[in-house]
């Protein structure tokens, strides 16, 4: 369902892009091997780019290399749901001079909340943001789980975010655009995960794995990445390669031996004194074990 071939991911930077939110920097790689994972480098604004505006952005991610942008909402770039037919144009078509791939839009809407009509509203706002992701030529867009809340008894909450993707994934569609639901917040233990997925069987639902503390809970990190790597979409999150707390070699050795492909996007929150020389060295960190994962 969300596995691409080669083929595929070389027909066309334009296809590819909008189909599977994958970079034209895969149709670039004409001469890789054929057995050559097709994972790229990428950032999500939170929080190293929090303060960039759209330019800015683009060009420090360039400078580092990282070709890919997943765009949180909130933050300096601006790039919003009030945006107007002429500044999406616009938007796309910085994206497309800049050689920076739209990832996609990382909303903060979550579909936990136990007031119908709080819930609906998050629901609404989700589609803002597919019809976004689509007018600046993004492939997806990023929601959250989120909580719990009592006394809403757990099996409730997880049927209404179940339900509320698969109404999201049969809007997205229409759109050529992904669900991806971030493994976030109190609902991001695997088994919680596995249990939400099960109820969203949009087959336009994905997960965006987030490299979380809890993926190391119970029998480990192999067995929980198993039981969700089925529902992977295109996108997934990492921190900072320098946390000690996290067996980054081993994602990467999963990824490559279930022959993920897509977007790995930084997501780092701690604070560095040069934000685009630190993007840089985890995109050469990225290299590294992305290397030792193929050998």
């Amino acid at each position: 369902m969300n596995m691409l071939s080669r083929r595929q991911l070389l027909v066309s930077s334009a296809a590819v892009g909008a189909a599977y939110g994958v970079s034209s920097l895969f149709a670039q790689r004409t001469t890789a091997a054929e057995d050559d994972p097709a994972i790229a480098y990428g950032l999500v604004t939170y929080m190293w780019g929090a303060e960039w505006d759209l330019p800015t952005l683009l060009a420090n991610c360039k400078k580092a290399n990282v070709l890919g942008v997943e765009l949180r909402t909130t933050h300096a770039h601006k790039v919003e749901p009030d945006l107007n037919d002429k500044q999406r144009a616009e938007v796309a078509a910085r994206f497309a001079d800049s050689g920076v791939t739209c990832v996609g839009i990382g909303s903060d809407e979550r579909l936990c909340n136990p007031d119908p009509a709080a819930h609906r509203k998050a629901i609404e706002k989700s589609k803002e943001f597919v019809r976004l992701s689509h007018d600046i030529g993004g492939s997806g867009v990023k929601v959250k789980p989120n909580d719990f809340h009592p006394p809403v008894p757990p099996e409730k909450t997880i049927e209404q975010i179940g339900k509320a993707l698969n109404e999201l994934g049969e809007y997205a569609s229409g759109f050529g655009q992904q669900i991806r639901l971030e493994v976030h917040g109190k609902c991001a233990e695997p088994a919680t995960i596995k249990k939400i997925m099960d109820v969203a069987t949009n087959e336009n639902v994905f997960l965006c794995w987030n490299s979380n503390k809890t993926d190391l809970a119970g029998e480990g990190l192999a067995k929980n990445f198993a039981m969700l790597r089925p529902r992977f979409g295109a996108t997934l999150h990492v921190r900072d390669f320098h946390a000690a707390d996290y067996p980054w070699q081993e994602l990467f050795d999963l990824l490559v031996k279930t022959k993920w492909e897509g977007w790995m996007l930084c997501e780092a929150a701690n604070q560095v004194p040069d934000k685009v020389a630190a993007l840089a060295e985890q995109r050469k960190m990225f290299d590294v074990l992305l290397k030792k994962a193929v050998a």
